[in-house]
């Protein structure tokens, strides 16, 4: 039977003859057939191997460690696939037949480029870490559960605070208006809206540092981490910042030892060289019904494990950020924007009415109040001011106060 491995070298098929083949049997075939010495092979199920880092990270895949377990106990069959680490460095085998008539066949200067764009991964990140706040995370993914039951995509933009050592702190997460489905999400964005979050954001001391969207339980069930469709659309978006520390987060569903599904956060950024590639207009942008969505194709040849090809794996271009949570300095009990849930007035009055004896700053500590009241102030001068008082913890000027209770009161 054949099996396929794959590798941060791609996919590549392993012939077996006998299907009660031991782990300790396999490894001697791939090390015969693959030259991958059996000392150097980390062998998994699990496709997340291929993106673990350290040696640490690695040690802990060992569902395929005991020399003598049978392939066939881990439902490994024909046409399975199995995933690979290894260290050091070896040849891949390339194509040995000269296609007929390439013999002195001329080269354009962009041909010449495509034959040494070599697609390799880029193991740190640009970031020392992620770290939540850890209400509007649970805000975001509790909706997302509860709702929508990660039945149809989801998404935002992270917006925190980024420090001197690289360090990205989360404390409020913008959803736009958008529609999801269970492949695929798109952010109808508002211009207007936007302007607005970005004064509430100047206002306390903040920035855009990332963006956070869901799989889908569909999703969960494919052999891949990010999709080729999410590949596009984060590095789109990390392209269009100037942070280098951009961060993208995904949010799925998993099943834990117990069988039950638990909900987890996992952080990356794409690659510098994915965002140039991106930037130069290597990447096929109009995904086709029938692509597998773990291959990223490119417009011209890359060599990946020293195979021109014009698909490549997406893991190589996912770089892992380790994730963290704090309390931040808002809160995150005022409906959110975007939802199914209509926020009005009388949304606004409920709130400052169930906040009545906190002071006033701290009852309109939420970006999501906020970004409604933007909607009604000056977008360049009152927002940013107000958000300045929500940052510095200090007493709300009375004519605030005056117009926002007027405001309520209208509801």
């Amino acid at each position: 039977m054949l099996i396929r491995i794959r590798s941060r070298d791609g996919l590549e098929r392993l012939q077996i003859n006998n299907p009660n083949t031991t782990i300790s049997q396999l490894k001697t075939l791939i090390e015969s057939q693959l030259q991958i010495p059996i000392h150097n092979q980390t062998l998994s199920t699990h496709q997340s191997l291929l993106i673990a880092k350290s040696p640490s990270e690695i040690a802990q895949f060992t569902d395929m460690s005991n020399p003598q377990t049978l392939i066939s106990s881990l439902n490994i069959t024909h046409g399975s696939i199995i995933y690979l680490a290894y260290e050091g460095e070896r040849t891949v085998a390339g194509p040995k037949i000269r296609p007929a008539g390439s013999f002195g066949k001329k080269m354009t200067m962009d041909d010449l480029i495509a034959k040494q764009m070599r697609i390799v991964r880029q193991e740190n990140p640009n970031c020392e870490m992620v770290s939540f706040d850890r209400d509007a995370a649970n805000g975001f993914q509790s909706y997302v559960n509860e709702s929508l039951v990660f039945a149809v995509k989801r998404g935002g933009f992270m917006y925190g605070t980024v420090s001197d050592e690289g360090k990205v702190e989360v404390d409020f997460i913008y959803e736009p208006p958008q529609q999801g489905t269970e492949d695929d999400l798109m952010l109808l964005r508002d211009p207007d809206e936007e302007k607005i979050v970005e004064a509430i954001a100047l206002g306390l001391g903040m920035r855009k540092v990332g963006f956070i969207f869901t799989q889908t339980i569909g999703q969960t069930k494919k052999e891949y981490t990010l999709s080729n469709r999410e590949v596009l659309q984060a590095v789109e978006l990390q392209g269009e910042s100037d942070l280098k520390e951009w961060v993208t987060v995904v949010v799925k569903l998993e099943g834990n030892e117990d069988g039950v599904a638990d909900v987890h956060f996992e952080a990356f950024q794409m690659s510098d060289l994915c965002v140039k590639l991106f930037k130069d207009g290597w990447f096929e942008t109009e995904v086709s019904v029938d692509a597998d969505p773990k291959l990223s194709k490119m417009k011209k040849d890359v060599v990946v494990g020293g195979k021109d090809t014009k698909e490549v794996d997406n893991d190589f271009f996912l770089v892992v950020v380790k994730i963290f949570d704090h309390q931040g300095p808002l809160s995150s009990s005022f409906p959110v924007e975007n939802r199914n849930t209509m926020i009005s007035m009388r949304t606004l009055k409920t709130h400052l009415d169930r906040t009545k004896n906190l002071p006033f700053v701290k009852r309109i500590s939420d970006f999501h109040l906020l970004l409604l009241l933007g909607r009604f102030l000056d977008v360049n001068s009152d927002v940013p001011a107000l958000a300045g008082c929500v940052r510095a913890n200090a007493t709300i000027p009375e004519g605030y106060q005056i117009l926002i209770d007027s405001m309520a009161a209208s509801g």
